[in-house]
């Protein structure tokens, strides 16, 4: 809103100063140090009104070293988050701009799915919460939400360069020229000509238009399972606020890149339209994330809840499918990856030898992979530190195939 008011200032009247918010890297300067505040100082607020009204977490004794002491810390942290996140975005984003707007929505729309789980299991005094069947019933929602925007909206584009020869006073010499065009390509890794387009994963005998059927279940696959990923990392203090901030870091320079020209030309990286204001949610939801730490990192003082994990991986699904990253879904999000892959691979071989030798048996002494290494003695501060330097690794990989082909 600040963009547009600011704006009408400088065409208007000339005000002085009016047009910095026409720079990228201020607001999203503004919206990282305003998320940061938000979330620093309205965060006790937050906690104070969440344990006055006894939304305490309910701890199941796993048999982890200092588990029941968290007893009765606040949960629905994931507000914290959401406020500080959504209110600068609202402030120094264009509101008009498709991405913004879709990841505003997926922000709401996972956030309230969460809350609606962690309400039931605190005043409902129901420990599953929400169904699974419904959990996943809104995330396929919103995956047919995104999928559907980015591929049918109008304002969804690459920029290509195409070659062509015009006449001028001289005569007539080469020249080229970028044009805007749909295009359902995506970004290939480590590959020298690294787009690939999906509809050349349809059959021939299925015919392109169809390929958005296509496109919309893959982004279903791919909301859902990093969604469920970060819901799962959320085990132990700061482990899933903190690898988010790395990803959405990440992520943010992913877009920033995207947009900008000169840049996009010299690493050979398509080159995406208006995504450059999705710089200022990213730098938005690091701030947020940071805040947010300063009450959760350990010992937390409050809990994130699925309110804050579910919305968190959305988010950074709908980021990379939005810079045409989602196949480096992998390496950025290497540790919801491996944090989701231990709970299949746990209860697959339990059920499996369960039912071949009438005995459950386990790969790991614990599911997720975090509670593995508590099982193993680890301090859970240590896990988490470790976990993180594991993700900045992860990070700088998918920085560098930008240029490692």
């Amino acid at each position: 809103m600040l963009y547009y008011l600011f704006t009408y200032l400088d065409q208007q009247f000339d005000f002085p100063g009016a047009g910095v918010f026409q720079y990228l890297s201020f607001r999203a300067g503004a919206a990282i140090t305003l998320s940061l505040l938000i979330a620093a100082v309205y965060g006790r607020e937050i906690i104070d009104r969440l344990r006055k009204l006894q939304i305490g977490e309910e701890i199941r004794d796993l048999g982890l070293e200092g588990q029941m002491q968290k007893r009765g810390t606040p949960t629905m942290g994931g507000f914290i988050i959401l406020a500080s996140l959504v209110f600068p975005t609202l402030l120094f984003a264009k509101l008009t701009n498709v991405y913004i707007v879709l990841l505003l929505v997926s922000t709401v729309w996972t956030g309230m799915i969460g809350f609606i789980d962690d309400y039931i299991k605190v005043f409902k005094k129901n420990k599953e919460g929400l169904q699974g069947k419904f959990k996943v019933v809104g995330q396929v929602g919103l995956g047919l939400i995104v999928g559907l925007t980015l591929y049918f909206n109008e304002y969804v584009k690459i920029r290509v360069y195409k070659p062509g020869l015009i006449n001028t006073s001289i005569g007539q010499v080469e020249y080229g020229a970028f044009q805007d065009i749909k295009s359902m390509s995506t970004t290939v890794p480590f590959l020298k000509n690294n787009d690939f387009n999906y509809t050349s994963l349809l059959p021939d005998f299925i015919p392109d238009e169809y390929t958005w059927i296509l496109y919309v279940a893959i982004v279903i696959f791919i909301v859902t399972a990093v969604s469920n990923g970060a819901n799962i990392t959320d085990g132990i203090d700061g482990l899933a606020a903190g690898t988010s901030v790395i990803i959405g870091l990440t992520l943010g320079v992913f877009a920033y890149l995207s947009n900008n020209k000169p840049f996009s030309q010299y690493l050979n990286i398509m080159y995406i339209p208006n995504s450059g204001e999705m710089v200022i949610f990213c730098a938005a939801f690091v701030g947020a994330c940071i805040g947010f730490l300063w009450y959760n990192s350990y010992p937390a003082q409050v809990f994130m809840g699925d309110t804050g994990s579910l919305m968190l991986g959305s988010i950074i699904a709908v980021l990379a499918l939005a810079t045409r990253k989602e196949l480096l879904i992998p390496i950025v999000c290497g540790i919801f990856l491996v944090e989701l892959v231990s709970v299949i691979m746990q209860v697959s071989y339990f059920r499996y030898t369960k039912r071949r030798y009438g005995e459950g048996r386990r790969i790991f002494l614990m599911s997720p992979l975090h509670h593995h290494f508590q099982k193993k003695g680890y301090h859970e501060a240590k896990i988490v530190t470790r976990f993180w330097i594991v993700a900045i690794i992860l990070a700088v990989i998918s920085l560098v195939t930008l240029k490692l082909r």
